[in-house]
């Protein structure tokens, strides 16, 4: 039986290691995904202690200075939230991107798997009936043999 030998190797190759840096670039960006996204819940968690502390400080007496200050570092949270939104949003679109880039490169190399498990079942068939050819072969051999010896 000869040595099976599948021709797109170098394409397959090439599909692997393309799939290898996609999944690479897809989990970096699951990993940043999930990083903004803590981000965003922390700073929603500052903006909600805010809140409830400009709440409580309301009940008592009313300083103007004190208010202009808690308002003012109330924007400034309400503004990083907005940027941590943003950033979570970002983060979301790439990860869906290199998502989508990866499963292309999965289905690129699959598409290579698969043809060389069919080129390798051909072989096999080929070389099957090729060892099933010349058993018969040598069997009509050894039948006329037998044959020749039995009319002698």
């Amino acid at each position: 039986m000869k040595r099976f030998r599948f021709p797109l190797r170098p394409v397959a190759v090439l599909r692997a290691h393309k799939e290898l840096r996609a999944r690479e670039a897809f989990a970096a960006a699951v990993h940043t995904y999930v990083a903004a996204e803590a981000e965003l819940a922390a700073v929603r968690e500052r903006v909600a202690r805010f809140e409830a502390a400009l709440f409580a400080g309301r009940r008592g007496t009313f300083d103007a200075a004190s208010e202009a200050q808690s308002l003012s570092a109330y924007r400034r949270e309400c503004a990083a939230e907005g940027a941590a939104e943003r950033d979570a949003i970002a983060a979301r679109a790439a990860m869906d991107e290199r998502r989508t880039a990866y499963l292309e490169a999965h289905r690129q190399h699959e598409i290579v798997r698969n043809l060389e498990a069919r080129a390798q079942t051909a072989h096999r068939l080929a070389a099957s009936r090729e060892e099933q050819a010349e058993l018969d072969d040598l069997a009509g051999r050894r039948a006329r043999r037998q044959q020749l010896a039995r009319a002698c």
